[in-house]
């Protein structure tokens, strides 16, 4: 996502499988994240690259999500309030994000009956290098809770990744995880996570561009899981989450 270097994994995953339109409205500062961390003197702890900012979003569901939704976890337009940022070093990277969701509105939102409740999401990601070669020990851990229903939910991804950068500047991370969700009503595996994160850096008139999609594939989900999320059924075993950016 924009203008971050090779490595980023910006934006990934933090919204439910439905097509969604993400506007975001502000992009304020551009600085240092990690970089609190002394540097030492074989550069191990010197970050190769970093960024960070700070966003105010307004993310605006289609009509036909908010219409599939209607009888299970309704959705409804939302402002969110995002801080993000990531490093890469010699031997791994960090991506990370925590969003505010429906700011200004109590924990539970009577107008909207829930569906306007104070949010928070968050994400941390990471690819350690397995010495020279492109693979890494891939993780992240993603954060949901809804403090008005008192819901929470973290899913945790544990598996490989690889990196290669194109002789065009095209850079592509695929990785595959074992998953494991721990939350108010389910606790244990639960399947596989398949995804990557890719990017492309261009200039137009002398302004950078950059062209970044993620995605990720979730599979052989436990029915115990899948029954919990579903009124009066089960959701599908695969789910799938994803964005294309122009930034």
């Amino acid at each position: 996502m924009s203008h971050a270097p090779q490595g980023d994994n910006r934006n990934a995953s933090h919204r439910d499988p439905f097509m969604i339109r993400h506007l975001s409205l502000l992009g304020l500062g551009t600085g240092l994240l990690f970089s609190v961390v002394p540097a030492q003197a074989d550069g191990v702890a010197t970050p190769l690259w970093s960024f960070a900012n700070v966003s105010a979003n307004y993310l605006d569901w289609s009509s036909g999500s908010e219409t599939r939704t209607a009888s299970n976890a309704a959705k409804s337009d939302f402002v969110y309030l995002e801080l993000e940022g990531g490093a890469g070093y010699s031997w791994g990277e960090f991506y990370g994000f925590l969003d505010f969701e429906n700011p200004g509105n109590d924990r539970f939102d009577e107008d909207s009956g829930g569906k306007d409740n104070f949010r928070t999401a968050a994400k941390v990601t990471t690819h350690l290098y397995m010495g020279e070669t492109p693979f890494s020990v891939y993780a992240h851990v993603y954060d949901f809770r809804d403090y008005g229903f008192e819901a929470r939910e973290q899913d945790q991804i544990l598996g490989l990744g690889y990196r290669h950068t194109f002789d065009n500047g095209l850079w592509f991370k695929p990785f595959l995880g074992a998953a494991r969700v721990q939350s108010d009503g389910f606790t244990g595996m639960n399947g596989f996570m398949a995804g990557w994160v890719a990017g492309y850096d261009f200039s137009v008139l002398d302004q950078a561009f950059s062209l970044t999609q993620w995605h990720e594939q979730t599979f052989d989900r436990d029915d115990d899981y899948l029954r919990q999320n579903y009124i009066g059924d089960k959701a599908g075993e695969v789910g799938t989450n994803g964005a294309l950016s122009l930034w």
